[in-house]
């Protein structure tokens, strides 16, 4: 037991400090977007499954509530919440549908789609990217391993891929990075009031 624990902390140490230089750029990038994108009144729309599902959740619930500073809600969406939807989506048509169509739906020109995967290989997230970008919104994906087809999908805005074998170590650092983009986008839009 002590081996496993100490190895995922040693794990979780050392991708962090690999992340600390090479997220730096992209998650810039990716707050930009998402700042750009609320000044104009628009929205975010999230979608992941399972972990990413949840992470997708905590992220707008972030931004609909508050991260650290007391401030007005700020526009977002997770397309994982609502079941009737999903279900029914899935019912009528295809799993692979269930962010599409919400995306389709809900989904504006400018508005930002932030599409969640460890592996980059999720039919649904690929599917609600390439509607995203049918429509003229403006696409990060949040991935895993090499990217997947996810990180390869023509037109994506920015990514912000976590290289790492592991899909837990590649989630603590999804949420470490939600959580990044959360303070950059507070910082820009309310600076440091409370």
């Amino acid at each position: 037991m002590q081996e496993i624990i100490e190895q995922a902390f040693e794990q979780g140490v050392e991708l962090r400090r690999h992340c600390a230089v090479d997220m730096a750029s992209p998650l810039q990038d990716a707050a930009r977007l998402m700042i750009d994108c609320l000044r104009r009144n628009g929205k975010i729309l999230v979608c992941g499954n399972g972990g990413s599902a949840a992470d997708a959740q905590h992220f707008a619930g972030e931004l609909v509530n508050r991260f650290e500073i007391d401030r007005p809600g700020l526009a977002s969406i997770a397309l994982t919440s609502d079941a009737s939807v999903i279900t029914s989506i899935a019912n009528d048509s295809a799993y692979e549908e269930v962010f599409s169509r919400q995306v389709e739906a809900l989904g504006c020109k400018g508005d930002v789609l932030l599409a969640i995967s460890t592996s980059g290989n999720s039919a649904n997230v690929i599917r609600a990217a390439e509607t995203a970008l049918g429509k003229g919104m403006q696409v990060i994906a949040l991935t895993g391993k090499d990217g997947g087809k996810l990180a390869s999908l023509k037109g994506v805005n920015t990514l912000l891929n976590i290289q790492h074998a592991s899909t837990p170590r590649i989630q603590e650092m999804h949420i470490t990075c939600l959580h990044i983009l959360c303070s950059l986008i507070d910082h820009a839009l309310y600076g440091d009031a409370s």
